[in-house]
């Protein structure tokens, strides 16, 4: 399992290199165990892998649904390389450590085992590793797309990091580009030109006074708002004809993002009305939609019980999860490496929890499977 999470680490499954070479890893390793998988591929090098483990069919199936993309490592100096794993103080470090290879490699540890012990599973496994978490869910999309033949699931796992919480709800994604338009003209005579960032600045100052007028939610308080990015201006010399700003919006059920278009457009119409030479326009990055499983449904109170669990819990990250839940059942995320470590230099994980999780994934087929 350690050597598993080594390589898919060094295997460096970033955005500009794809997820090919995990997929072929985590293929390779099903492979050694007699188990058969799909890797799916396009684009050159990106991918999914899936397994499907048959059984006698009496029980419904159980999905682990993970992703094979990692961020970057970012331009922070790292201790350790970010893609060497190197193995220290009872930890492997490495991007993707925690986010999410660890719980591949334990998922798949746990499966290899069930498997290769000869117990007779009453209902099927699948798993799958998919491309473009991080960015569009391409990977997760495809999958679902694709499925023409799948078995009757009971619920579905996905092995991010929780730090061993089982969480049942979550925000979801909604990411702006707002883009202000000016006129070029000469740095010694700005009079003739339209400043895109001085459009830009008043635009933030209202931004400043907005409220995403919903009401609070149980678990997942209120929506967030965060600006991002933002890019303006080519040279010191020139008026600058645009500017770009990048706004991460983290929204909660309930939420219609149309509403929020409308509210941004009538603030572009206040500022026009101030000044008619204001002009922007907006466009939608990202929409992933939040993750609200029911908590008191059989398969979320069977998965506590197993686990010793009196409750499940929220968190404000986003997953692939309302992807997947597009396929029927509960959906739940449960995983080991402490989230506040993804994204960060220097990611690790315990080597100790990658060992707990894929006890933890046995205990859990056996539950639901046998």
């Amino acid at each position: 399992m350690k050597e598993l999470l080594k390589q898919l680490i060094k295997a460096e499954s970033t955005e500009s290199c794809g997820e090919l070479a995990s997929a072929e890893i985590i293929s390779a390793e099903f492979a050694r165990r007699g188990i058969k998988s799909r890797v799916d591929t396009w684009d050159k090098n990106r991918a999914n892998i899936t397994a499907h483990i048959h059984s006698t069919g009496k029980k419904p199936a159980l999905l682990f649904a993970c992703h094979l993309d990692v961020v970057g490592p970012g331009q922070a100096k790292w201790k350790n390389p970010p893609f060497e794993a190197v193995e220290s103080d009872g930890k492997i470090f490495g991007r993707g450590s925690t986010d999410m290879k660890g719980g591949i490699a334990a998922s798949v540890a746990a499966i290899c085992k069930i498997v290769n012990s000869g117990v007779k599973l009453q209902g099927d496994i699948v798993f799958t590793a998919v491309a473009g978490e991080e960015t569009d869910s391409c990977g997760a999309e495809k999958f679902i797309s694709e499925q023409s033949q799948f078995p009757k699931l009971q619920g579905i796992i996905i092995p991010e990091p929780t730090d061993f919480s089982i969480v049942s709800a979550h925000r979801g994604i909604f990411w702006l580009e707002i883009s202000t338009k000016g006129k070029a003209a000469h740095g010694s005579t700005p009079h003739l030109g339209i400043n895109a960032i001085t459009s830009m600045r008043r635009f933030l100052n209202e931004l400043d006074n907005y409220d995403i007028g919903v009401k609070t939610h149980e678990l997942l308080g209120k929506c967030s708002m965060s600006v991002n990015t933002i890019t303006g201006g080519k040279t010191l010399n020139a008026v600058p004809d645009k500017c770009v700003c990048g706004i991460d919006i983290r929204i909660i059920p309930g939420v219609n993002t149309q509403d929020i278009i409308g509210d941004f457009t009538r603030i572009f119409d206040k500022l026009k009305s101030q000044n008619p030479e204001f002009e922007a326009e907006i466009s939608i990055n990202r929409h992933a939609s939040p993750l609200e499983t029911d908590r008191n449904s059989d398969f979320v109170r069977n998965f506590c019980s197993c686990l010793g669990a009196q409750k499940t819990v929220a968190v404000g990250f986003t997953t692939d999860g309302p992807h997947f839940a597009k396929l029927g059942v509960p959906v739940l995320i449960f995983g080991p490496g402490k989230p506040e470590i993804c994204h960060k230099p220097d990611e690790y994980i315990e080597i100790s929890d990658l060992e707990r999780a894929a006890q933890y994934y046995e205990q859990i087929i056996m539950y639901f499977l046998t």
